[in-house]
């Protein structure tokens, strides 16, 4: 059993930067692909970013592309995800997600994934 903790998000006006935290439990975090999502009023929850159990292969969805970076620190049992340059459009619930893997992959399906935060609100003015 994993449990996610999302931190770090708030109120930030247009242009600005936001640094997500996602602290994981468990002794295997380093086993596990991860992944960022947002939902906002109204929306389907998507994809932002994945990262998978070393940090050597990512995802970005494509409005994430070039202006947010996915990291983990499997030492601190937490996966990062930079914001920048951020957009009224970027406001959402954003949550982190663990799955579980045999290999060092990037998972970027929705579905797949067995664990969840309780999300943590991103809100840009413009």
């Amino acid at each position: 059993q994993v449990q996610l903790v999302e931190s770090g998000g708030g109120l930030v006006q247009a242009g600005g930067s936001l640094r997500l935290s996602c602290a994981a439990s468990g002794p295997t975090f380093s086993r596990y692909a991860m992944g960022w999502f947002r939902q906002a009023p109204g929306k389907e929850r998507e994809i932002v970013a994945a990262i998978s159990w070393s940090g050597s292969s990512t995802f970005y969805e494509d409005f994430a592309e070039g202006r947010f970076t996915v990291s983990r620190d499997n030492a601190e049992n937490t996966v990062y995800l930079q914001m920048n340059s951020l957009k009224p459009d970027d406001t959402a619930v954003y949550y982190c997600a663990a799955k579980s893997v045999p290999s060092d992959i990037v998972v970027i399906v929705r579905g797949l994934y067995q664990y969840w935060g309780q999300g943590t609100q991103v809100t840009v003015s413009s």
